[in-house]
């Protein structure tokens, strides 16, 4: 008898919220007339995904401009999933950026520069350290080894260049001296700007390790917290670097198994084509959607593995925080037919040494 009182209450309390949330969604009895059952059903799931990913709009205005974007992503959603998703080893899902239009994100969360700029520095290591190397384990998780921190966010902010960087020179750090220590992307982003590197605006790993290198190292994370805006460089804030690298070194072109042979001794940074609206609102699985290789977001690349029906994959560790992907990471098709690897992944990717 008790148990059924208590299943009544939560019923009671769920219709509660539903008459709460509809008061709010229809202020007027004409309003609620207007609202058919599934426009019903995406205001509420809307505000259930506002909670969930702590969203709020500065006006009523823009809620409403904001839900009019987050129905349209929810329906390529729905029709991936429902439709070309069915045979596909991934889902697309309403992430943290189901509220922006494909122009929106582009615009704000990207922030790779191409490596033809006559600017670029020139790789530290005139050869390929893993080039010798025939045996490699068959897959690698670096998040398994202590070697990643957990998964930041760039915001709204450029700069996944720095985070790709950071994030690869954390990697070498702990292999080499067993200390997993989180270092400043704001660093970079304030104090690296004497070349092609541009805080917010973008930027590259390659210049980013040759900045840390002849600067001697970089600093601590909670010496230099980021801010997700351009600043000033404080000088006083990066005199006590935490960790240094000796230089870097690029992978060569165009061939995913000399990246494996890299990522199987160390987390690389990679290049790749991250603006489609498949990446923007990737879910889950192994991806394989549809990008070119027209490079403008990075990601680290932290392992690879193959999955029980055999398809491979590479895992890649992003700058977006936790309520994109798997978790902020996303697994990608690894050794496709195209040298330059899906999302062109293989094309410009490189590593710190240390």
């Amino acid at each position: 008898m008790a148990t059924m009182q208590s299943s009544n209450n939560l019923v009671l309390l769920s219709a509660a919220f539903f008459l709460v949330l509809l008061a709010a969604m229809c202020p007027t009895k004409t309003t609620c007339r207007q609202l058919d059952d599934d426009q019903i059903i995406m205001r509420l799931k809307h505000e259930d995904w506002m909670v969930k990913h702590s969203r709020s709009y500065k006006d009523e205005a823009e809620k409403e401009r904001r839900l009019l974007i987050f129905n349209d992503n929810a329906r390529l959603v729905e029709g991936f999933n429902n439709n070309n998703g069915k045979n596909a080893g991934f889902k697309l899902g309403l992430n943290k950026f189901a509220d922006l239009t494909n122009e929106e994100f582009r615009s704000t969360y990207l922030g790779y520069k191409r490596r033809h700029s006559s600017s670029l520095k020139q790789s530290t290591a005139a050869t390929f350290r893993y080039a010798n190397v025939s045996a490699v384990p068959a897959t690698m998780d670096w998040r398994k080894s202590g070697v990643v921190t957990p998964v930041k966010d760039q915001a709204k902010c450029g700069a996944c260049w720095a985070f790709s960087a950071v994030a690869a020179m954390e990697g070498i750090t702990k292999l080499k001296t067993g200390k997993l220590i989180s270092l400043s992307e704001q660093e970079l982003i304030d104090c690296d700007v004497e070349g092609e590197d541009g805080g917010c605006e973008g930027g590259l790993m390659d210049n980013a390790f040759t900045f840390i290198r002849a600067k001697g190292g970089l600093t601590t994370e909670a010496q230099y917290p980021y801010q997700a805006q351009d600043g000033t460089c404080n000088k006083k804030r990066s005199s006590s670097p935490a960790a240094k690298i000796k230089g870097y070194e690029d992978v060569p072109a165009n061939s995913e198994r000399a990246l494996m042979q890299a990522v199987a001794h160390q987390p690389v940074s990679v290049a790749i084509e991250g603006g489609g609206f498949m990446f923007q609102l990737y879910g889950s699985g192994v991806f394989e959607g549809s990008c070119g290789t027209e490079l403008d977001h990075a990601v680290t690349a932290v392992g690879y593995g193959t999955n029980s029906d055999g398809s491979k994959y590479w895992i890649l560790k992003n700058s977006w925080g936790k309520g994109w992907g798997e978790d902020g990471y996303m697994r990608i098709k690894k050794d496709v037919s195209e040298s330059e690897g899906l999302c062109g992944l293989a094309m410009e990717a490189s590593y710190p040494t240390a």
